[in-house]
């Protein structure tokens, strides 16, 4: 109950977990390009390979056949984990490696707590 509530009042403002979704493998491929870049600190790198193993594994938090809440899980952990690489790497990492549209990359910037790229 307690990451259901918690789910609800984090989800970002302007994203909704259905634009989080179709941005899912543009967000795994930025995820996997900032793990493998090594001139992001170590504990930055260590966090985001944690990450991607975690969204590998079988099992989540909440069991994805729960409707809408199943896949926030996932989104809710990977916006947190990107507002804690921005923080250490920078928001320059993100538009770096970013493999997807400028419109994605908005919405990612709005993810990970970021102002719009000027």
């Amino acid at each position: 109950m307690a990451l259901i509530v918690a789910l609800w009042f984090v989800r970002p403002d302007e994203l909704r977990i259905r634009d989080a979704l179709r941005l899912l493998p543009d967000l795994v491929r930025l995820l996997r390009r900032l793990a493998a870049d090594r001139s992001l600190p170590r504990g930055v790198r260590i966090r985001l390979w944690l990450l991607l193993a975690y969204l590998a594994m079988p099992f989540d938090l909440v069991p994805d056949f729960i409707p809408v809440i199943g896949y926030a899980d996932d989104a809710v952990i990977v916006a947190f984990a990107l507002r804690s690489v921005t923080r250490r790497a920078g928001p320059a990492a993100l538009d770096r490696h970013w493999p997807g549209s400028p419109d994605g990359l908005a919405a990612v910037r709005r993810l990970a707590g970021l102002p719009a790229a000027s």
